[in-house]
């Protein structure tokens, strides 16, 4: 194996985000070994995360091995690599060629999708669908969407599946113009349409998307600029990624697959989760017509997402006193870039933290609730979409997803096609899923994570009895997820399910277990049929929770290659061993989303939409940690009246 020289290290913790000296090392490491042809394109460079347990016995001073993860693309071939790369050591560490057919691919190219468009230009089937419609190539953008695993004949082999747009002019927002009734299937690696398939002849939406006043005539909304100001500067301090806040601290990190990384989170010098991250999500589509039955996209693990990060803007993505932070990826040549302000810290007031007026004491006391923002955006074709992680003064942890942008359109076809709403004359919007796996790796005041257990935790109706004799009493009933098997669950707004995940170990003041619970926002999982091949690839969706014995391969619910995976990678697989998971480490893996029946007022660019989750301490604390919230001393507060809120 090749060595050379490895670079002297300026990174200053074993989870500290890969810099660009190392990202440049990495790569020609990379190609010193003789790996990288004329061909060949990085995919994906991302640190190697080392096991929990050296992380936590490292301190500083110690020694920081740094490795990388790599992936490469033959572009002549299709054939991918999977390469562990010792950056301190100046070697490459693991080399493992990927079987296309039963691993799946490796993530799709942005040059990969700029192919596409000339390929189809050229090829006759194409031109003469277009010109069946009166349309000119040259004004239609082809859309390269993932392929999914369907067909035999497409197994081990590069697939796009390519739907059509017309753009009349430059300013033209094509979503507005689907020409539907056509696909292309293109093999990415040959350059070819494999088939362009004409299906059906629907006339093409006429009505442009500007967001003008004359195509889309809106109420004026008179408002006032709203100033957010913290005169003394923020409350939270940020030294060398490590974030300090009301007694929170954490290390944020980014991933190009995953995004923002949130580690070693702790609250008053007590650990809660050891790494906090978005690992995959999916967008089914409900339309089964023989154009569009195959759309289904992993955002993270087909497009690798976070590549497509927002710079964010003062004003107009965050809104105060702003700390941005900068993200340094590889490109498809394995240079490192920079996306300026990736990431958004800031402070937002949230009202009312708590309040009392007593009747009896003339007590008269309020404290506002406040929470730390970290936050980014990423832009995946026509959806945009925000990760709002929010801690607060209560001990509170919420991740809040937002969807925005533009909904995927189609030609309307009736009400005898009851798959889309119509959101604009001849406009169809098809209805779909945004579903989402977060991978919270737990450390319930254990930075190791042992000791900890989950317990399921429902509400329970009793029966009228002696002991409940006029029938008003209800229970709370704990189930411990002992194994894997067990450890695969659904909500349930019925009885107000959640999840707890406790640590017998330590005890509060009253004896009990300490805890931080799981509250999912309860909705429709996975809604594709058990025999299709998207439940058998994005098997994650199909359970609200599931729960695994901590392993520090296990990354993705989907897989480490989920384009054009057969199936059963990811979650089915870490869960075939049934490991017992009571006093254990363990990861939560929570599926969450939303299930869009998209409306007219979607159109033509899509209000937020939100989803997420939280999770609450229970009996983590002795009592009210917001107690220690000062009082407000805004100048907008009334003197003499007791505390202001």
């Amino acid at each position: 194996m090749t060595l050379i020289d490895s670079p002297r290290t300026t990174v200053s913790h074993p989870l500290s985000r890969l810099t660009a000296e190392e990202i440049t090392a990495a790569t020609a490491i990379v190609r010193a070994a003789g790996l990288v042809q004329e061909s060949s394109k990085f995919v994906y460079v991302g640190l190697e995360e080392p096991h929990k347990r050296d992380v936590l016995a490292w301190t500083p001073g110690d020694p920081i091995e740094r490795r990388v993860r790599a992936l490469l693309l033959d572009r002549a071939t299709g054939n991918g690599r999977d390469l562990t790369v010792s950056v301190t050591g100046g070697t490459v560490v693991t080399d493992v060629e990927i079987d296309g057919v039963a691993d799946g691919q490796v993530p799709i190219l942005d040059a990969e999708f700029e192919a596409i468009e000339p390929i189809l230009a050229a090829d006759e089937q194409w031109i003469a669908a277009m010109a069946k419609r009166g349309l000119d190539v040259a004004d239609v953008r082809c859309v390269p969407l993932s392929a999914g695993s369907y067909f035999p004949g497409e197994y081990g082999h590069r697939i796009a599946r390519v739907l059509g747009f017309h753009q009349a002019d430059e300013s033209d927002l094509p979503w507005a113009h689907p020409v539907d009734g056509v696909v292309a299937f293109v093999d990415i690696t040959r350059g070819v349409a494999l088939d362009v398939q004409d299906h059906y002849d629907l006339p093409v939406p006429a009505e442009r998307a500007d967001l003008t006043p004359d195509v889309h005539p809106s109420p004026v909304r008179d408002l006032r600029p709203i100033e957010i100001t913290q005169p003394e500067g923020p409350s939270f301090t940020v030294e060398d990624d490590v974030v300090r806040w009301a007694g929170w601290e954490f290390r944020v990190g980014f991933d190009a697959r995953e995004g923002l990384v949130l580690n070693q989170l702790s609250i008053d010098g007590r650990s809660v989760v050891h790494r906090a991250s978005i690992a995959e999500m999916v967008v089914p589509y409900a339309d089964p017509s023989p154009v569009r039955f195959w759309q289904n996209y992993f955002d993270v693990g087909e497009y690798v997402f976070a590549r497509y990060t927002n710079s964010l803007e003062l004003g107009c993505d965050c809104l105060g006193e702003i700390h941005y932070l900068d993200a340094t990826l590889a490109d498809e040549d394995g240079a490192p870039r920079v996306i300026r302000n990736a990431v958004c810290l800031h402070e937002e007031d949230y009202g009312v933290g708590w309040k009392h007026t007593d009747l009896f004491n003339g007590m008269a006391e309020t404290r506002r609730s406040r929470r730390l923002v970290i936050s980014f955006f990423t832009t995946i074709g026509n959806y945009d979409y925000g990760f709002y992680w929010y801690l607060y003064t209560d001990g509170t942890i919420q991740l809040e997803s937002k969807a925005t942008g533009i909904v995927f359109t189609s030609a309307y076809r009736g009400e005898e096609h009851p798959y889309a709403t119509e959101v604009a004359p001849g406009l169809g919007a098809p209805f779909h899923q945004h579903l989402f796996s977060a991978r919270l790796d737990m450390a319930v005041d254990g930075a190791d994570g042992s000791g900890n257990t989950v317990h399921e935790v429902d509400a329970v109706r009793l029966p009228m009895s002696d002991t409940n004799p006029y029938g008003n009493a209800f229970a709370r009933r704990l189930t411990p997820l002992t194994r894997e098997s067990e450890a695969q669950r659904l909500t349930d707004a019925t009885v107000g399910r959640t999840w707890h995940v406790v640590n017998p170990s330590k005890t509060n003041r009253l004896g009990q277990p300490v805890g931080y619970a799981l509250h999912p926002l309860n909705g429709p999982v996975l809604l594709a049929d058990e025999q299709s091949s998207i439940h058998k690839r994005a098997t994650f969706s199909t359970r609200s929770l599931w729960v695994t014995e901590y392993d520090p391969a296990e990354r993705y619910p989907a897989g480490d290659f989920v384009n054009q995976h057969p199936g059963d990678g990811g979650l089915p697989a870490f869960v075939a061993g049934d490991a017992p998971l009571e006093d254990t480490d363990v990861v939560l893996w929570h599926t969450f989303g939303l299930t869009h029946f998209p409306r007219p007022e979607d159109w033509p660019v899509m209000p937020t939409d939100y989803s997420g989750f939280t999770l609450k301490p229970v009996g983590f604390f002795d009592r009210n940690p917001a107690l220690g919230v000062p009082p407000s001393t805004s100048s907008h507060c009334s003197p003499g009246e007791g505390h202001c809120g």
